[in-house]
């Protein structure tokens, strides 16, 4: 009896050693190409996020659903669907790094994450997603479901624990530093080049117009003490300086430095990498890329996937100094 004991027991340990090697072995499943038609799911022998359960925020409604469900639907919402296969999965480990660590921090009373991207990330259902692609999203689908398969479990760590994976959408040459954006040193969120162009990027330079009554009411309902009432247009602006990154650290309105960050917040601009001038009949911010700046560029992150570059190296480039790890223990 002893012995039959014993015998059970290293084939449990045995078992449990191959669920948690085998996925190392296993090479990521193909992600089919925009225009193919959507291919099996291929099968996971240790499925980390299918065992680890997440509480969504979406509208108001608390759902509860794995992280396996969830991911798909973070992916179909914050990049597009055609992107290469590594950028693909570089924003799946994105996307579930960013959940963990908003889960442990206990960023929400009710639940893990929200779906409002001016607090976490989008997450779209999939009656959104059909609303988005229409008759692409058989194939739309199967990929992003095929990037969080590939990536299964694993998320980014920095001294044991899950990093804030923050992520934007384009970046004029370098991205941004948490301590530049938020006045926070965090060692993986430095500035680093990022490779895009006007060539890769949609609406990579974009320009908004604003009168000079506009532009004046919309300064002094955030900064009464400017200027702006016994002086001409022409007066207004001052100096502008720039961080590492190029971005607008501050500029002189008024005899006022306003943060570049509190500019592109007051303008609705893309980003706070912006020239501003008068031109006789208005204000024109002539803007530079989308987003805040900081962690991994979308569609940097895209075309260093175009020029052979995997997941991982895409990652290790926009986070600096951290450690890809995969998820042992589940809620």
């Amino acid at each position: 009896m002893k012995r039959c004991i014993c015998v059970s027991l290293l084939a449990l340990a045995l078992s449990l050693a191959l669920a948690f090697t085998l996925p190392r072995w296993m090479g990521p499943p193909p992600i089919p190409e925009a225009g193919s038609a959507p291919a099996a799911e291929p099968a996971v022998f240790y499925d980390a996020d299918g065992m680890t359960v997440l509480r969504l925020l979406h509208k108001g409604e608390v759902k509860t659903m794995t992280l396996a469900e969830y991911l798909p639907g973070v992916l179909a919402g914050e990049m597009p669907a055609d992107f290469a296969p590594a950028a693909l999965c570089a924003q799946a480990v994105a996307a579930r790094t960013y959940a963990l660590q908003q889960r442990r921090k206990e960023a929400h009373p009710q639940a893990d994450v929200c779906s409002d991207p001016a607090c976490c990330q989008v997450w779209l259902d999939e009656a959104e997603q059909c609303a988005r692609w229409g008759e692409d999203e058989p194939v739309f689908t199967a990929r992003m479901r095929a990037a969080v398969a590939a990536t299964n479990g694993e998320y980014l760590t920095y001294e044991g624990e899950p990093i804030l994976c923050c992520f934007h959408s384009s970046s004029a040459g370098y991205t941004e530093s948490s301590a530049n954006l938020w006045g926070e040193a965090l060692p993986y969120l430095v500035s680093v080049e990022s490779p895009e162009t006007a060539a890769d990027v949609p609406d990579y330079v974009s320009r908004v117009e604003v009168s000079a009554q506009e532009f004046r009411e919309v300064i002094l309902s955030r900064f009464p003490e400017a200027e702006l009432k016994t002086t001409l247009p022409p007066d207004w602006l001052g100096a502008r300086s720039t961080d590492t990154s190029g971005r607008v650290a501050s500029v002189r309105v008024g005899g006022v430095a306003i943060p570049g960050t509190e500019m592109r917040s007051l303008f609705g601009l893309r980003s706070a990498c912006f020239d501003l001038v008068w031109t006789g009949m208005s204000f024109r911010f002539t803007v530079t890329g989308y987003g805040h700046g900081a962690g991994m560029s979308q569609y940097g992150a895209n075309v260093m996937a175009r020029g052979g570059a995997d997941y991982r190296e895409i990652l290790a480039h926009y986070y600096p100094g951290t450690e890809l790890k995969r998820l042992r223990f589940f809620t």
